[in-house]
């Protein structure tokens, strides 16, 4: 049975309606639109559906939409500065060419983006904790490390 759901995404109000078990991922892309997260394994596992739930990076395509109405959520569209500039994360992706097929990138922007603000100044090994949830067959990990501590100096300045 569908309910009516009033969702905070990227900043704004945003209602649906939908069964509750529906996982946020299918809500975001199909009803609100939002491309940013992928679908991957469909098992929490893969990392290419992650958003920021507050500013914990959190796999959606298990995670049903009922249980994340008071949650501010943020997708890779919602990091897009108002200028239309790139967050520091993404540019510092960009810049460091730190993907390949960007099937993961969504994943690994959004884990950087919710790592370093709790830890400004992450050492690799705490970076490499950080993306642990996401997989990448290209094996871009060493470029996403150059690119998360590139974001981080540029943050700190």
């Amino acid at each position: 049975m569908e309910a009516e759901f009033t969702l905070h995404v990227n900043g704004q109000a945003r209602t649906v309606r939908v069964d509750p078990a529906t996982p946020l991922l299918y809500v975001l892309r199909d009803d609100l639109g939002l491309n940013g997260p992928k679908f991957g394994c469909g098992l929490q596992q893969c990392g290419s559906c992650m958003v920021l739930l507050d500013t914990i990076a959190w796999p959606s395509c298990q995670l049903p939409v009922a249980n994340v109405q008071n949650a501010a959520i943020t997708t890779l569209e919602g990091l897009t500065r108002p200028d239309g500039s790139l967050h520091p994360v993404q540019q510092a992706f960009v810049d460091e060419q730190a993907a390949q097929c960007g099937y993961c990138l969504n994943g690994m922007v959004m884990s950087a983006v919710a790592l370093l603000t709790v830890h400004p100044k992450p050492d690799d090994q705490t970076i490499r904790n950080a993306l642990f949830r996401v997989l990448c067959r290209c094996g871009v990990h060493s470029r996403a490390l150059a690119a998360i501590k590139k974001a981080a100096d540029s943050m700190k300045s």
